[in-house]
Parts: C-alpha cells; structure tokens; sequence
C-alpha cells in the first residue's frame, strides 16, 4: 500500500496512455474499415487503408512515448514490456503488479469510451471491437507474427534506450514498428503483441479465440530479446525501464540515469572498472 501511496500518479498515467491509444486503434480503424464511412467508401484498396491506420497508430505511439505522462511512467502500455524489465531487475515486484492493474484498466476503460461514442460502427463487424485473433494462416501463423513482432520490439527499445546517442529516438524507432506490425502483421494475428491490449477488446467482445496465445507469446518474444541483449552486452546493459529517459520528470525505477538522461558517474566508473 505504501508503493501505491507514493506510486499511483505513475499508474494512473499507465492507464491513461494505453487507453488513449485503445481509443486512437478504435476511432482510425471505424474511419478506414466501417463500410458507411465516407474514408473507406473512397479507398477501395484494403492494404492503402490498413497502411493508413498504421501510419496513424505509430504516430499515436510517438505521441505517447514523448507526452509528459510517458516522460514519467515510461511508457510501457504493454504488462509484456512491464514484466520484461522486472526480469531484468529495473523494475519491483509491486510496480509491477500495479503498472499491469492499471495497464488493464486502461485499455479497457478506451475500448468502453469508443464503444459507447461509436456504438454500431466500432462494436459490430468487421471492426467488432477491434479484436486480436488469428487470419487466415490460423494460430501457427499468428503465434509466429506474435512472437517475430515482440522480440524484435523488445530488443529495439533495448538496444536503442541504453545508447548514448539514439536513447532520444528510442519513442520514433518504437513507433515505426508499430506502423510497419499495423500493416505488415496485422493479417496474420491482428497486431497484438500487448496482452492488456488484446484483453481490453476480447473482454467486451466475449471473443476469446485463441486467447492465451496473445498473453504469453509475446511475454516469451520479449523475454527472448532481453536475454539475447544481455548475453551480447552483459547485465549492466540496462540503464532504466523507461523508454524516453530525456527528461526531467521523476523515475521510480532501479535506474542508472540521471535527470538529465545521462549514465550516472559510478556507473561509468563501474564499466571503466
């Protein structure tokens, strides 16, 4: 209790950010996929639509990322990226388990505002609450984009995050993944790769097909990566938890950055060493 005393700003910012982007996944979809909208009655073609809304939800990421809310809580919106780091030791046991809470909240409580303002158009097919299940290759070909996608996510924003020169960027990589999956892998799963993402639509749907694979194929993609970057670089590899550490915004993490995004003096001395 003492954690959410000191905590819940980060937490409460958690659920907003992956519920505001809940709403963005929801309302750019009914804009290009429902078939009364004036959008997609004049792109006919079913790729150019889906390249539009993955344009708009990478940029709806970077947004996110660089907000002052995701400065502070590190933008994970994702209880995969939260678990990651706790297995890389940035994050504790109770952050953990209140950032998934809260992430879970968040995208659920987006789902409902969308539904409620939408109606017909986001709750009825083919958009039907935007629901991650598998296409046309069945569960094989969804567990593998699931699993291709979140390792390569991971080990992005690790690889980016801990440098020096591209740490400031590690929001825009983040987010042209999330354009390129939009388009490129939605077909195969839907674009899940976020659990609390994938429950937010199924809960209200009452759709669960295949439903465990989009909780803990992208947990095992990400951890995955966070092993494979750790046995390239060593477990000093990781500074922080937080995806945009440029700022000069609290951080309740295990963190080796200064306020100013820099790597803390005693750890240099300890890699000089």
């Amino acid at each position: 209790m003492n954690t959410l005393k000191q905590h819940w700003p980060e937490y409460l910012m958690e659920a907003a950010l992956l519920g505001l982007f809940m709403v963005s996944a929801g309302v750019f979809t009914v804009i290009f996929e429902y078939p009364n909208s004036p959008f997609h009655q004049a792109i006919a073609n079913a790729d150019l639509r889906r390249f539009l809304i993955g344009v708009a939800m990478g940029m709806t990421a970077i947004a996110l990322i660089y907000s002052p809310w995701g400065k502070q809580s590190g933008a994970h919106m994702n209880p995969a990226v939260t678990l990651t780091f706790y297995r890389l030791g940035k994050v504790k046991r109770q952050d953990t388990a209140f950032y998934i809470l809260f992430q879970c909240l968040g995208g659920l409580l987006g789902v409902y505002l969308v539904a409620l303002i939408l109606r017909d158009g986001f709750t009825q097919p083919p958009v039907n609450y935007i629901v991650t299940v598998p296409g046309a290759l069945g569960w094989v070909g969804a567990a593998l984009g699931e699993l291709a996608i979140a390792f390569l996510m991971m080990f992005t924003i690790l690889l980016t995050s801990n440098h020096q020169k591209l740490s400031r960027y590690t929001g825009i990589f983040a987010g042209c993944l999330v354009m390129l999956y939009v388009f490129l892998e939605a077909p195969l799963s839907g674009f899940g790769m976020n659990p609390a993402r994938s429950f937010a639509s199924a809960f209200p749907a009452q759709i669960w097909t295949d439903f465990p694979l989009y909780l803990f194929v992208p947990l095992i993609g990400m951890f995955s990566a966070a092993e494979l970057y750790q046995s390239l670089l060593g477990q000093r590899a990781v500074k922080c938890a937080k995806l945009n550490h440029h700022t000069h915004r609290r951080c309740i993490f295990r963190c080796h950055y200064n306020q100013k995004g820099e790597v803390e003096l005693s750890d240099r001395l300890s890699r000089l060493g």
